[in-house]
């Protein structure tokens, strides 16, 4: 017999930070929620990133997921952006780990490579499967899809003992 997991998914940024809750029963995935935290812009940096810890933490405790996944940064050609986008990222995993859930790093080639079959894939491939594996996920936009395609890959990459429910 086999235990339901509950799996949230982030996809992190300063303005808009998309999230997912899926849940895997045997090899079955079903959609539970998913959305964007948009924090304004015009807030200092600290306050910013005090509204994604909060909001990821009410995630955590209204959904209760088992495990999460979260984006890891791309260190691109501005490493600024990378670093602000690493601080958001740090907010909403401190939160899930505040929360008692464990969290899954994952780049996003891995990502893509587990919903889509190919680690080049782009927005729209992406969000073109993760409707195809979830049909229930409706009005999409690219950061919840993306966040939602972050628990599809959690889903495929949880440890053993917690999918047979030992964990």
């Amino acid at each position: 017999m086999s235990t339901t997991i509950r799996i949230i998914g982030i996809d992190p940024g300063l303005r808009h930070t998309g999230w997912g809750v899926i849940e895997l029963a045997g090899m079955r995935l079903t959609h539970i929620a998913h959305g964007v935290i948009s924090v304004d812009p015009k807030l200092d940096m600290a306050e910013r990133l005090g509204g994604i810890f909060e909001a990821v933490g009410e995630l955590a405790r209204y959904h209760q997921p088992t495990a999460a996944g979260v984006e890891e940064t791309l260190v691109n050609a501005n490493p600024r952006s990378a670093l602000k986008l690493g601080q958001a990222r740090g907010a909403a995993m401190a939160a899930l780990a505040m929360g008692g859930v464990p969290v899954a790093e994952f780049a996003p080639r891995k990502i893509k490579l587990a919903v889509v079959g190919t680690g080049t894939a782009d927005k729209d491939q992406v969000m073109f499967m993760v409707k195809r594996l979830l049909p229930k996920a409706a009005d999409l936009k690219s950061d919840s899809a993306d966040a939602l395609a972050c628990a599809i890959c959690a889903a495929h990459h949880l440890p053993t003992d917690m999918k047979r429910g030992a964990a």
